[in-house]
């Protein structure tokens, strides 16, 4: 939806990991987990146009992004695949904070590739663009396909859930966490006993991460404790951000009416069927 002047702009919403367990570590260093992704009907949106020339342009770069960051490293890697004599301006408009665990950068990266893949008329399927954005990280398949999911292996097994779809009252307290910091400390828990939907769903699950977060960053401690008080409280991914779900928008927002003035926050609601594809159903 939103074309105009040939601009197409599509959302790349925010994740929620709803529990992550890590059952090993491979000999490649890489982990092997078990996790829910489910969306939220919040995020950055991405706009591009095609261009005649074979030049990626990042427009508005007010965050001073480079040929590194993965909107860039998504577009060009589509180019090539494509083998496409095309270019495209891309406009990033940036609302979800880094370090928050919420998947910005992934999720902004799957969303190029679907708007490029439709405006340079590539014709791969979901599929083919999902393998693609493997190479640019994990998480990326799950933002290409767009359906709440089981995850496992590194993130990139997954089959279709639909959990339960609540309001959720996200909070970032003033905390950036370092993925590969929590991931490289010893004491993190790498041998979780794999674990079914029905047990997550009876409350058998938890964030392994979290343990390790709060004794690291204190303002990650205080800021669950603090919205545990109202409601169960959980952390998404690595951190920074934590989340709990209401039975409605106004109970989620009542709450966030209470919290400290330093911390930033928004209210959401779970989707199980990503915006990326209801923006693309509107147009059709």
């Amino acid at each position: 939806m939103n074309k105009q002047d040939g601009w197409l702009t599509r959302a790349a919403p925010a994740k929620l990991n709803l529990f992550l367990h890590i059952t090993e570590q491979r000999d490649d260093g890489m982990h092997c987990l078990q996790t829910i992704f489910q969306f939220l009907d919040y995020g950055d949106d991405i706009s591009a146009r095609c261009r005649q020339d074979d030049v990626i342009s990042l427009q508005d770069d007010i965050l001073g992004l480079s040929d590194d960051n993965l909107v860039v490293r998504a577009a060009k890697l589509l180019q090539q695949a494509s083998q496409t004599q095309l270019g495209a301006d891309i406009r990033l408009n940036k609302r979800l904070p880094a370090g928050g665990g919420l998947g910005g950068g992934s999720s902004d990266a799957a969303t190029t590739l679907v708007i490029l893949n439709q405006i340079w008329q590539c014709g791969l399927s979901a599929s083919q663009l999902a393998d693609l954005g493997l190479k640019l990280g994990a998480d990326v398949p799950i933002f290409v396909h767009g359906h709440a999911a089981w995850a496992e292996g590194v993130g990139e097994q997954f089959t279709p859930v639909n959990p339960p779809e609540p309001w959720y009252l996200v909070v970032k307290p003033d905390v950036e966490v370092s993925t590969g910091e929590i991931f490289s400390i010893s004491q993190l828990t790498r041998d979780c006993p794999p674990i079914t939907i029905r047990d997550f769903l009876a409350g058998h699950a938890s964030n392994v991460c979290e343990p390790i977060v709060r004794q690291r960053y204190p303002g990650v401690d205080k800021a669950l404790n603090w919205l545990g008080k109202h409601a169960k409280a959980s952390m998404t991914g690595t951190g920074s951000c934590i989340f709990a779900a209401f039975d409605s928008k106004q109970q989620a927002e009542a709450v966030q009416e209470k919290l400290p003035n330093n911390w930033q926050s928004f209210v959401a609601k779970g989707c199980n069927h990503s915006p990326l594809y209801k923006d693309e159903a509107a147009e059709s």
